[in-house]
């Protein structure tokens, strides 16, 4: 259950505000070893959980892992087997969804009682997703959203999401959703989210940078929303040995302690308050208590599709609709005009 706190304003009676935990956890991923990487992240959910977590947030590809420096012997016009082998065991990593992983990740969620958002990278044949999961507290898988727009040389590895998962799920915690990575750079995409009642804004990501703290700020205050940005910290030793990986070390001593991917996790309110974070040190929990009131405060001066919105001039479309390569259609009952001609 969430808490409720009372909230006393001179001249107005008590109202009160519901207060969520929720945590980000910021660890790597164990590479090439699902079930070790699903192990780990229940160990974390089980920390936040005993420490009153109810929402439990996990980065950018965490099941499988983000493909950090990772080439797959690509370049143009260029094929070799080292490369197609890479991918052979990058996708043996992926899951199916839904899948047993997935039936996995809901009994923990149910174990632990918390609402869960899972990144990890989703196999459906052999194309590639990068997905973010989402289950609920009792057990629940309540869908998942693909990425819309992989980044760069993700393009190569990773299929497109379409419009039909950019969910918002509406719990008893609030309103629950996700963009992933450099979707939060999309302004279409976030308005999508808001335009479905956004509360808490989840955004796994693998950027680890500075300048993604100001891209966050701006996502909390544009959207009256909580942000809860979930980044993994790697250190070079995380990663498999590979010749053909190419890394920016974030320092200059490129030795196995050096630090590849340094984290960033953060939790924003939608007054534009850092709530906890960013952490830039090493893997842990960032963990939050959430004032769903602050909603509510902060749409009284700027609600982006509410009343500071002008839709006689700006409006969104969004196409919610599949999009499948292959459609079949069966013919169950035969036509009329495919019927033998009649004697008159």
């Amino acid at each position: 259950m969430s808490k409720a706190l009372n909230a006393t304003t001179p001249g107005f009676p008590d109202i009160p505000s519901t207060i969520v935990r929720a945590t980000i956890v910021q660890a790597s991923t164990v590479y090439n070893d699902t079930p070790k990487t699903i192990e780990k992240a229940e160990k974390f959910i089980a920390e936040a959980a005993s420490d009153g977590a109810q929402l439990v947030v996990f980065p950018e590809a965490f099941i499988a892992g983000y493909p950090r420096g990772y080439r797959f012997g690509i370049g143009v016009g260029v094929h070799n087997e080292a490369g197609r082998d890479c991918f052979r065991r990058y996708h043996a990593s992926a899951i199916v969804v839904p899948g047993p992983e997935v039936d996995k990740l809901a009994e923990i969620a149910r174990k632990y009682k918390v609402y869960l958002v899972m990144g990890a990278m989703e196999k459906d044949g052999y194309t590639l997703y990068c997905t973010a999961l989402f289950f609920s507290s009792e057990g629940r898988f309540l869908g998942k959203h693909r990425k819309v727009m992989p980044t760069s040389l993700e393009r190569c590895i990773w299929g497109f999401g379409d419009g039909s998962t950019i969910p918002v799920y509406d719990t008893p915690l609030g309103k629950l959703g996700a963009a992933i990575c450099w979707e939060n750079r999309m302004p279409l995409y976030r308005t999508s989210l808001y335009g479905k009642g956004i509360e808490l804004y989840c955004a796994p990501t693998a950027d680890g940078s500075k300048e993604w703290q100001s891209s966050m700020m701006h996502i909390a205050i544009e959207g009256g929303c909580f942000v809860l940005s979930a980044c993994q910290f790697c250190l070079r030793k995380d990663f498999p040995d590979h010749a053909d990986y190419l890394f920016t070390d974030w320092y200059p001593d490129q030795h196995q302690e050096a630090i590849v991917s340094q984290g960033g996790s953060v939790i924003i309110s939608p007054l534009g308050k850092i709530l906890a974070g960013p952490n830039f040190e090493s893997e842990g929990l960032i963990t939050a208590d959430l004032d769903l009131g602050d909603v509510a405060r902060a749409k009284l001066y700027f609600d982006v599709v509410g009343h500071y919105s002008r839709p006689e001039i700006f409006n969104l479309t969004v196409n919610e609709t599949p999009k499948k390569p292959v459609t079949f259609v069966s013919k169950s009952v035969k036509a009329e005009d495919d019927s033998e001609p009649q004697d008159k």
